[in-house]
């Protein structure tokens, strides 16, 4: 009989091409996915993988066994769903992301609450940037994720997901103390035309909303620092070396030598859960969701 935790390292190998990336879905150690694999060969009693240059590939029997791994995992989900479903209550393991803010913002206060409220539901928890949780959801390798829209730029959702909404998140613009524009009660972002600016990392769907939104304001973006994290960002402003988005949720103290000044055409992004279609009903899903919703709703200052 085929070992079920077998065929979803044969999936995971499968849908992420290579060994590191099938451990890092199923957070595994290369080597657990590499002896997985080998007792999964001894059981079918051929190759299911070949070496291709200095990586793996799937041979015809192992391209042929993924496709059904694939169909039986899915069935597998819909079953657990179901039986869940009949129990009524949230209980087993469920795996959430979010991005780096709305994990500070959103994810303590949720996590308290679905630990009193569903003390049988052990919620695990990642730090991924919404592209690649989205994907992740898509994969099988998350439950729900926290993803984002801007108020002129949407990001793309799957039509495999569902999402629903948690808040809206206001974001200023952040200054120098020294700027020429930092006394003012609110600015346009077409005055910033000369300054350098702060960006997240090319690529990235915040950084390619910065770009089009200032160029949608008259602004040819002179991006002179990137840096992941907003209190980064914040940081270099302090120092004088530029001027960037801040939004409010997960924001934290401001540094000194900071000035915050609202957008006089409100700049905010729409933060969302995402899930599965197939998945929706899983009390376990659907008390992640509210928690996250109630987090979002109690959020000051969005």
């Amino acid at each position: 009989m085929l070992n079920l935790e077998r065929l979803r390292t044969l999936d995971a190998l499968a849908r992420h091409g290579s060994v590191s990336g099938a451990a890092e879905g199923l957070h595994v150690t290369t080597s657990a996915v590499s002896q997985q694999m080998a007792k999964l060969e001894r059981e079918i009693g051929q190759p299911l993988v070949a070496r291709n240059g200095r990586g793996v590939r799937l041979t015809d029997a192992g391209r042929l066994l993924a496709d059904h791994a694939a169909r039986i995992i899915s069935q597998v989900e819909l079953a657990q769903a179901d039986v869940e479903a009949q129990r009524g209550h949230a209980v087993g393991e469920l795996r959430l992301a979010a991005f780096p803010t709305a994990l500070r913002g959103l994810l303590p206060a949720a996590l308290v609450s679905l630990r009193a409220d569903h003390p049988e539901l052990r919620v695990r928890t990642r730090e991924c940037e919404p592209e690649e949780s989205l994907a992740a959801v898509v994969r099988g390798d998350l439950d729900v994720a926290v993803g984002i829209d801007w108020h002129n730029k949407r990001m793309r959702v799957p039509e495999e997901l569902e999402r629903a909404h948690l808040l809206d998140d206001a974001a200023d613009l952040a200054v120098p103390v020294g700027h020429p524009l930092a006394g003012r009660a609110e600015v346009s972002l077409d005055e910033f035309g000369a300054d350098e600016w702060i960006s997240w990392q090319e690529g990235q769907f915040c950084h390619e909303w910065l770009v089009f939104t200032l160029r949608g304001a008259g602004v040819e973006p002179r991006i002179e620092h990137v840096a992941e994290e907003h209190h980064t960002q914040l940081a270099f402003v302090a120092a004088g070396l530029g001027v960037c988005v801040a939004p409010r949720l997960g924001r934290g103290p401001v540094p000194d030598g900071v000035r915050l000044l609202p957008v006089r055409d409100p700049v905010r992004r729409h933060i969302f859960a995402v899930w599965r279609s197939d998945a929706g009903r899983r009390p376990s899903v659907r008390a992640v969701v509210s928690a996250l919703q109630a987090a979002g709703a109690a959020h000051p200052g969005c």
